[in-house]
């Protein structure tokens, strides 16, 4: 079985269309199905079931799946571990990152290891948050950062940083009348909210202070990143959620935020990493992550910015 045979394969089951799938992969569609009937005879299964309405995975195909991406990660690493020591590095840290991380933390975490640990490559991953668990339980990372509390076995999970949640908002919205915004006021209004499987951590924390009016929502849009959730929100589309920091990171002129009435919500980014003993730069590692939580939390910039230049115009 090789590489490219599993690369093809790989690409046929997130497409679940052999078209589109020989598209990406810039060859006919007959050889795809060739290597793909190929694969199938060497291994002795079935991966896909086709019929002419469509194509799905087979539970061979789907383990096959999971094992073939496990596969390309330990490949993707090798290839990092090899540039890393050809240029200096005598030590490797592989961060897998999800559910997004507020980026003036990150880049304050990043420059401290540069200057304190520069012998150490920090490998960066950006997953979703059941990859990484997967990985870490896989070793294919030594740690992780998400806004989920992951409770898998051997992994621990370390409450790290701690944001407000506050409500998004046109910068033209009549609900901006509110200091702090009833939820009953909400529940008036459309909502762009995140997808659940694509911001787990993020949607696990934010479910329970919308349960009280989770009957009377109205979802105008599910979004994947808050990039976009900051595109729809600022051209009207609806109100949005998020931790402060990030939105202020991004400095969206169109876009205000304000807190929700009576609810001091802080969404949590935990540390995790397996429950073995951790090396040493894993532990000094660790220490930076908690004091970029005191750096900013100690930083006047933060509270100064909490409010957008939307709102000062008269």
């Amino acid at each position: 079985m090789e590489l490219r045979h599993l690369r093809c394969f790989v690409v046929v089951a997130e497409e679940l269309h052999f078209a589109r799938a020989a598209a990406r992969l810039h060859i006919e569609q007959s050889p795809l199905s060739r290597i793909i009937k190929d694969l199938e005879y060497r291994l002795g299964v079935q991966l896909f079931e086709r019929t002419t309405r469509r194509t799905r995975l087979t539970w061979a195909g789907t383990v096959l799946l999971e094992e073939a991406r496990r596969i390309f990660a330990v490949v993707e690493q090798a290839k990092a571990s090899v540039k890393g020591a050809a240029a200096g590095y005598r030590g490797q840290l592989r961060v897998a990152l999800s559910d997004g991380v507020p980026q003036a933390r990150l880049a304050a975490l990043l420059a401290q290891c540069r200057e304190e640990d520069p012998d150490v490559e920090i490998c960066l991953r950006e997953v979703p948050s059941s990859v990484q668990i997967k990985g870490l339980q896989d070793d294919l990372f030594d740690v992780g950062l998400a806004q989920t509390a992951h409770r898998a076995k051997g992994l621990l999970a370390l409450p790290v940083w701690h944001d407000p949640l506050v409500v998004v908002l046109p910068a033209r919205h009549q609900l901006l009348a509110y200091r702090e915004i009833p939820l009953d006021e909400i529940a008036r209004h459309p909502l762009v909210l995140c997808e659940p499987q694509v911001c787990e951590g993020f949607w696990q924390q934010l479910q329970p202070v919308l349960k009280p009016i989770e009957s009377k929502m109205n979802v105008a849009e599910r979004v994947p990143t808050l990039d976009l959730m900051m595109a729809l929100v600022a051209a009207g589309y609806g109100l949005g959620f998020s931790s402060r920091a990030r939105i202020v990171e991004l400095n969206n002129p169109d876009v205000v935020i304000r807190p929700l009435a009576d609810n001091l919500t802080m969404l949590t980014t935990f540390l995790v990493r397996r429950d073995v003993e951790s090396s040493e730069q894993l532990d000094r590692f660790v220490k930076r992550v908690m004091h970029a939580e005191l750096d900013v939390v100690a930083s006047p910039v933060t509270d100064a910015m909490t409010l957008s230049a939307a709102e000062a115009r008269p």
